[in-house]
């Protein structure tokens, strides 16, 4: 994977866009959805309307599935070769972070409690540069099917439409100031961007009617992987607000997620809502549509 160097990916919270959400009248409802960890998580949490409460709890019998890396259920083999024509399209945009350098060194030089992909002896030493910290998630008004989105930053209190002008923001606020070559050149930018989606044509841009839950749920991803891809496609089909945490290569959350749960891989889902914490893609897709839609 790789390509071209992108800036690094703040933690993003990811809203459903701008249009009106429909709501079933007995689900209408002022939600506020809390950023922060739940102190107390438990199996089920539960959101109060004016006229029952509703529960968010996992399908009968659930049980979160073992991670198992560079393994793609059969029924899901397609749709990961189609969200794989990002990365030829787009240079691997996505998949680095800024200041990426990589060096084998020593097993050994790598301590066993930090996150280091091992290989026949040797590790892989992956560093970045990374700018400053934004102290509240980036909010984000998007849909996974559209090259645009619109981007609020309530550290700054800047809000504003245009894929370009947004880019333009995040790099000078948040990295060195310097554009990536793939998401410097206007409308070509664009064109691949929109190329990189054809084989999920469709996908992540139809809502399909969803429960909302009380809080946004998590996902740790990055934006490069065809396994992340197509459970951000579902996240925006269910109109489910979610805080992004993104782990391009080089990214120092790839070391929190090691440390979290001792094992890297993505995507990975937290839903603080239903107490359930779980790896892979087709497992993920399934547990959401399960627990979310509306029958």
């Amino acid at each position: 994977m790789a390509g071209t160097l992108v800036p690094f990916r703040p933690q993003l919270y990811l809203r459903p866009p701008l249009h009106s959400r429909r709501v079933p009248s007995n689900h209408r409802s002022r939600v506020s959805a809390e950023l922060g960890e739940s102190s107390s998580p438990s199996s089920s949490s539960s959101l109060s309307t004016s006229s029952e409460t509703l529960t968010i709890s996992p399908p009968p019998g659930f049980q979160p599935p073992r991670p198992k890396r560079f393994s793609v259920r059969p029924d899901k083999l397609l749709d990961i070769l189609a969200a794989s024509l990002a990365l030829p399209f787009r240079l691997g945009t996505g998949a680095f972070v800024l200041g990426y350098s990589v060096s084998f060194v020593s097993e050994d030089a790598i301590p066993s409690t930090e996150y280091a992909m091992r290989i026949g002896g040797l590790a892989l030493k992956e560093t970045s540069k990374l700018g400053p910290r934004p102290e509240k998630p980036i909010e984000i008004y998007e849909f996974e099917s559209c090259p645009f989105c619109r981007k609020v930053d309530p550290n700054t209190g800047v809000a504003m439409y245009e894929s370009d002008d947004i880019i333009k923001y995040l790099v000078n606020k948040y990295g060195d100031g310097t554009i990536p070559t793939m998401l410097s050149l206007g409308l070509l930018t664009t064109l691949t961007a929109g190329f990189a989606m054809i084989g999920r044509m469709g996908k992540g841009s139809s809502y399909t009617p969803s429960k909302l839950p009380p809080q946004p749920l998590e996902l740790w991803a990055y934006e490069a992987s065809p396994f992340c891809k197509i459970v951000r496609e579902v996240l925006v089909e269910l109109e489910l607000p979610h805080i992004l945490r993104s782990t391009a290569r080089g990214s120092p959350k790839r070391q929190t997620l090691y440390e979290k749960v001792g094992h890297f891989q993505v995507p990975y889902l937290e839903d603080v809502n239903a107490g359930v914490k779980m790896f892979e893609s087709a497992e993920i897709i399934d547990y959401l549509r399960a627990t979310y839609v509306l029958s």
